[in-house]
């Protein structure tokens, strides 16, 4: 028989065996596929230019990201193939007895990794390429694309790119067996599975102090991660995620390591049905594997930490598109408080500088033109007094030295008739606080409920209401709005302008013809910066398209990344149950001779299986707590913040596949003990 012939022979007899490396390499070469062959999916859609631009920035990044999948990928594959080898010690033992060279099992490892890699990168492409036109649709959805250009899309690029790296993984990989088969010794490889399990006890009492003296390390690594970002201290956070890596490993290892001792303590749990039997092969794998947990640990930290924030963000920015972006243009300028002001508002000004360069108001079907006060000495500082430190430390962008934002009554009612707000109606000695920044409400709502007072121009205002009103009066993509000061009309001087805004609509007519004015009001803006006339502007579409591109990309992204790990760790897991399970068929063995029955084994494996997933997540479920918290501060900073909706979709996620690895490791292993 040729050595192709017997690598086909052995793939065949033992495929079912270990289904789970085949199942995980098809998985692997799927997600790989489906992410790098996103950009063609987009040409084929009717997208926006802004879009595709951000598209193509994505896609970049996603390269990017490839090469550390395919680095995580080859790592699980190689520790994949280790334990396959493992398994098939005896077979190769019986090759060396009866003549066969190390050279041509070498050769024989070569031809089975080939056909196994060429199998898995057949099946995954084409299941790739059928889940990629799912890819598509998200696509659209994130970009409103025209689904009517909807067709079958085949990216050869991204197939070429999975073949590649996908084929230096397994060139690694066959480097690795041919290693691994000349280092083998023929008695080893015979009698390996005899060699009686030595599990070294640990003393307990030692296994104690490390747990607590580890715990306390992890809290303080909790508390200062916490308070990092709001410290914008953020070059002690590697040393912060080293702490909080070292107390973990230690906490495995002391847990593993008490674990057995203390169940033996509790006679009434430890002697029932076959909890000894199954505690004591938990805690001798617990204990073989303190550095693999501790790595699946952090992976699965990283996971639902990444797509928790993703899904959150994602959520957020597509929400705020609808809620802020109420108009299709936004212009604003700052004021020199030492120019002379015109009385009369149309000689000079944001629209002045339009009209004499071609553009007419009448372009727009509504606009409103407004200003933004502010006073020497009226700061955020001085309004917010003892509160500020708590806004300052938590958010860069806000400044003590700040001056309050001031508008006149009859401004705001102007603007708020414009993008759909409630007007307003306050009496001479009054003021109202509008924003939509919680964290910046929050602090000011205390303030009034206080009846804090404030001097205006000399006028002395009292809060109308005990809390800020939720709304906004200018377009940003973010709930970004501080807090506006709306006080009456005659209680500010022409003098204390700051600001000059424009908030406005293009006037009726196709996209075409929206797109047209648009076009042509940015090159006329653009030209005037050039000439220091300091216009700025945001459109409905620019920052439209900048939220649903950031939203797309760090929700694909942080998929990308947390789909590989999360099946990295669940490989892993399962490769080694697999492995224990087959390395114990005598054990379960001697189980039946002795009368146990079929459910009780089997009952005892689901646990057995069930503690050792279960092990790794409970710690990384218990870490996220502070992940999230961590992410809420960087969230909050956008206007954004953990919903229900973004932690059921991570645990669906995690659910799907994490128990599916579970699940498949269960039966794969309940009939390898059948032998």
């Amino acid at each position: 028989m040729t050595l192709s012939k017997l690598a086909v022979k052995n793939i065949r007899k033992s495929i079912k065996d270990y289904s789970i490396y085949f199942f995980t390499l098809v998985i692997g070469v799927i997600i790989f596929y489906v992410f790098n062959a996103i950009e063609s999916q987009s040409i084929a859609l009717s997208v926006s230019k802004r879009a595709y631009e951000t598209i193509e920035l994505m896609n970049q990044f996603l390269s990017s990201v490839s090469v550390f999948v395919a680095i995580v990928l080859g790592g699980l594959i190689i520790y994949a193939s280790r334990f396959l080898i493992k398994r098939r010690n005896k077979e190769f033992g019986v090759y060396l007895t009866l003549g066969m060279s190390k050279r041509k099992m070498s050769v024989m490892l070569f031809f089975e990794t080939l056909l196994i890699g060429v199998i898995s990168l057949f099946v995954g492409l084409i299941l790739g390429v059928a889940v990629s036109q799912l890819m598509s649709v998200m696509v659209a959805g994130s970009f409103e694309a025209d689904m009517s250009r909807f067709n079958f899309v085949f990216s050869p690029k991204a197939a070429v790119k999975t073949g590649i790296y996908f084929g230096i993984m397994y060139v690694v990989v066959m480097i690795f067996n041919t290693v691994s088969v000349g280092k083998c010794k023929l008695i080893d490889l015979l009698h390996g599975d005899k060699k009686s399990e030595r599990m070294s006890l640990k003393n307990p009492i030692v296994c104690a102090v490390i747990f607590v003296l580890s715990a306390a390390l992890l809290g303080f690594a909790y508390y200062r991660m916490i308070n990092i970002l709001k410290m914008n201290d953020v070059k002690q956070v590697g040393f912060v995620l080293l702490m909080g890596a070292v107390s973990t490993f230690f906490i495995f290892w002391s847990v593993s390591g008490m674990m057995l001792t203390l169940f033996k303590g509790m006679k009434g749990v430890y002697f029932k049905k076959l909890n000894s039997f199954t505690l004591r092969q938990f805690s001798y794998k617990a204990n073989t594997m303190v550095i693999s947990m501790t790595v699946i640990c952090l992976m699965l930290l990283l996971t639902i930490v990444l797509l928790g924030t993703a899904f959150s963000m994602s959520r957020s920015l597509n929400g705020n598109i609808k809620k802020l972006l109420k108009c299709d243009l936004y212009l604003y300028k700052g004021m020199d408080v030492s120019e002379d002001v015109s009385a009369d508002e149309t000689e000079s000004g944001i629209l002045k500088d339009l009209s004499d360069n071609g553009f007419e108001a009448d372009n727009f079907s509504d606009m409103v033109k407004y200003y933004v006060y502010g006073e020497d000495g009226l700061t955020e500082g001085s309004y917010c007094g003892e509160y500020i430190k708590e806004l300052t430390d938590n958010y860069l962008f806000v400044r003590e030295e700040n001056l309050l934002m001031i508008m006149k009554e009859s401004d705001y009612n102007k603007v708020a008739e414009l993008i759909g707000q409630e007007k307003i109606d306050i009496e001479g000695d009054e003021y109202v606080i509008v924003g939509n920044f919680e964290p910046s409400l929050e602090v000011r709502n205390r303030l009034l409920k206080e009846n804090k007072k404030i001097t205006v121009n000399g006028h002395e205002l009292n809060p109308k209401f005990d809390h800020c009103i939720n709304g906004m009066v200018s377009m940003i993509g973010t709930p970004s709005e501080e807090g506006v000061y709306i006080v009456p009309d005659d209680a500010v001087s022409e003098d204390m302008r700051r600001y000059e805004r424009v908030l406005a609509n293009y006037k009726e007519g196709s996209d075409a013809q929206k797109a047209a004015i648009e076009e042509k009001l940015i090159g006329i803006l653009d030209m005037l910066w050039d000439r220091d006339a300091s216009i700025s502007y945001k459109t409905k579409e620019e920052m439209k398209a900048a939220s649903t591109g950031l939203a797309a990309m760090v929700t694909f992204i942080s998929m990308y990344v947390g789909i590989i790990f999360l099946i990295a760790s669940a490989a892993v897991l399962s490769l080694k149950e697999l492995s224990e399970s087959a390395d114990n068929v005598k054990r379960y063995d001697v189980l039946r001779r002795i009368g146990t029955d079929e459910s009780m084994i089997n009952g005892a494996l689901f646990k057995q299986i069930g503690m050792f997933f279960l092990f790794p997540m409970l710690l990384a479920c218990v870490h996220s707590v502070v992940g999230f918290k961590t992410a809420n501060v960087i969230l909050e900073s956008m206007g954004s913040k953990q919903t229900i909706f973004s932690l059921l979709s991570t645990a669906a996620v995690i659910l799907a596949v994490y128990g599916g690895y579970f699940v498949l490791t269960y039966f794969t292993s309940k009939r390898i003990i059948k032998g």
